[in-house]
């Protein structure tokens, strides 16, 4: 096990790579914890949970909602629970999304943390202490910044997951290397197949490197105001493709999501085309979306409720070279025109 922190402004995280679930027991409080997972983590793993009261939630982002943290509230009322407990989110990026932002607003904030089942959440979902749901359709639109006291990533855990979920994973990992890291890029371009098939050490190092990047990040700029905003590489466009439409996980989306935005970072004098084509070729042969066909007037109208807009303009960023991001803002009217060129009708 190698373990990192996060130095955040409400208490430290603990990030543990290798840790085991069968352990969690060791990091929680008896007897003041409850766990919050989805039915499906519940049928595989419910086994080797500690002894703790289960708030089982469903799955899919349908219920990431405030309805389901209305729901977890009125289980920890029933349970009368205070804030001496600790909730303990088992799963994937929509239970640690939902169970950091129940603990985070519950009695003002109780102690929490995370055992990340799926790739996604090890990698990104899980860490830099981002919680929330989503409202009328929008991603993540009521939440807060508030540090995990932990998070395990089990690598064990992720050979039940199915193979979308694998690539939705591997999204993200291309995402961290691409903004921060030229020779993990390089390091995933010789072992994209011993990733994709999950052996141990190839995907150890890749969840470690990505947490590494991103947790330098946050503490560096907890709370987005200029830094972190570079882990939105490929949001921007990734999200608009996620509202919609329903035939991508976020994984994938933020995969096609970067295409343009790449495309973009060329046509703006910051990225080679030789390296813009460099990093779609592994997308593809990781299996990963590079073009979909789209509403482009739907895309449009979703990339103007981007929480990163500021008025007529939004943070947008861009690849200064393999392993380098900059943010830069960019009016609408630009993106618009941008849009059209690169979407060449109802194709992106």
């Amino acid at each position: 096990m190698r373990t990192l922190e996060i130095h955040g402004g409400m208490g430290d995280s603990m990030l543990m790579v290798g840790e085991t679930l069968g352990n969690l027991g060791k990091h929680i409080p008896a007897e003041r914890t409850v766990i919050i997972t989805d039915t499906t983590v519940r049928g595989l793993y419910g086994r080797e949970f500690p002894p703790a009261p289960v708030i089982e939630i469903g799955t899919g982002e349908k219920i990431k909602t405030l309805d389901t943290v209305s729901h977890i509230y009125e289980r920890l009322v029933e349970l009368e629970a205070d804030r001496s407990w600790l909730v303990a989110g088992i799963g994937g990026g929509i239970v640690c999304d939902i169970a950091g932002f129940a603990a985070s607003t519950y009695m003002r904030g109780v102690r929490f943390g995370f055992v990340s089942t799926t790739l996604l959440a090890q990698v990104d979902a899980s860490v830099g202490g981002k919680n929330g749901v989503n409202f009328h359709g929008y991603k993540n639109m009521v939440g807060v910044f508030n540090q995990p006291e932990f998070v395990i990533c089990d690598m064990g855990l992720l050979g039940t997951l199915p193979e979308k979920e694998i690539l939705c994973g591997m999204g993200e990992i291309v995402k961290h290397a691409l903004i921060g890291d030229a020779g993990m890029l390089s390091y995933l371009e010789e072992n994209r197949q011993k990733a994709l098939e999950l052996d141990p050490e190839v995907i150890e190092k890749l969840v470690w490197d990505s947490v590494a990047i991103k947790s330098d990040i946050v503490n560096r700029d907890e709370k987005e105001a200029g830094e972190r905003r570079k882990l939105n590489f490929g949001h921007t466009f990734g999200h608009a493709i996620e509202k919609t439409t329903d035939a991508y996980l976020h994984g994938e989306a933020i995969a096609a999501g970067m295409i343009p935005a790449m495309a973009l970072s060329v046509k703006k004098g910051f990225l080679r085309a030789e390296d813009a084509e460099r990093a779609e070729n592994l997308i593809r042969e990781l299996n990963l979306p590079t073009r979909i066909q789209i509403d482009m007037e739907q895309l449009f109208d979703a990339l103007k409720k981007d929480k990163k807009r500021e008025g007529d303009n939004i943070h947008f960023v861009f690849l200064n070279g393999i392993g380098n991001a900059v943010v830069e803002e960019i009016t609408f009217k630009d993106l618009d025109s941008v849009v059209g060129e690169l979407g060449g009708g109802r194709s992106l």
